[in-house]
């Protein structure tokens, strides 16, 4: 029997063991605020204020609490529609790839709508519910709904029809069979997509606030552009990518792990 100390040292092992595999992502941030730096040095801090100047900015527009509100609206507005796209959209491209004749009929319609640009359907979303909440969120969930079923109906489509007959001969039961054989198939599709719509969502709900609402981030970035004050749009945009990766690094990246682990279970 392994005691708690067992377990606990586990826990902390495979924290330390997830935290060092994260080198590769630091180091490209690095790299990346290097870069930054190098430019701020060639084009002076009006064009581009150095990441150094960024984070100050950022820092003081936290403090006086300037920052929170605009960053509070936008990340509501961006989960109430991925979280939809993501609901609506995974249940349906599952129900798709269960049948050839769904998903024949369905593919061109992906086609389109992933085509279809954003700032399309933001026109639109304009026309049909004005200057409000609704344009973004809808928005968001129309530009992410098409990569979440897409993944959703390809994870469907390709699962082993041979596995899944033997489960049935054996009789497996029906728990048993969606924990080691569907889930951890289907979600190694979907994973994909979900990181996918989690980027298309933050760019599209700042593209959306941008044009037709008066707060937000993207609502803020248009008053810092006014004021041609760089060094705080630079810092809006800095703030919106430090919640994009806490939310794929802190959430989807472990979840994409347990997964990955349960595959290479099941292939063993």
């Amino acid at each position: 029997m392994k005691g708690p100390w067992y377990r606990v040292q586990s826990a902390l092992a495979a924290i330390l063991t997830y935290l060092w595999s994260g080198w590769g992502a630091i180091a490209s941030l690095l790299l990346f605020c290097a870069l930054w730096e190098w430019g701020a040095q060639l084009n002076g801090p009006l064009v581009l204020p150095g990441p150094q100047a960024t984070l100050a900015q950022l820092w003081h527009m936290l403090d006086s609490g300037l920052a929170q509100p605009e960053l509070i609206i936008s990340t509501r507005r961006t989960l109430q529609g991925l979280g939809a796209s993501l609901l609506i959209g995974s249940a349906l491209g599952l129900l798709a790839g269960r049948s050839l004749t769904a998903a024949m009929l369905s593919r061109p319609l992906i086609t389109l709508l992933l085509g279809m640009p954003p700032i399309a359907w933001l026109v639109l979303a304009m026309l049909w519910f004005g200057m409000g909440d609704t344009t973004p969120v809808f928005t968001v969930f129309i530009a992410c709904f098409p990569i979440v079923f897409a993944g959703a109906m390809q994870g469907a489509r390709t699962l082993d029809n041979q596995l899944r007959r033997v489960a049935q001969a054996y009789r497996l039961p029906w728990r048993m069979q969606l924990t080691d054989l569907y889930l951890p198939h289907v979600m190694s599709y979907l994973i994909p997509a979900w990181i996918t719509a989690l980027g298309t969502s933050w760019k599209v709900v700042v593209m959306a606030e941008l044009l037709s609402t008066t707060d937000g981030v993207g609502a803020a970035l248009a008053v810092s552009r006014s004021q041609l004050d760089t060094a705080s749009s630079l810092a809006w945009v800095v703030a919106v990518l430090a919640l994009l990766l806490a939310a794929e690094y802190l959430l989807l990246e472990p979840l994409k792990r347990r997964v990955e682990r349960w595959r290479l279970e099941t292939e063993q």
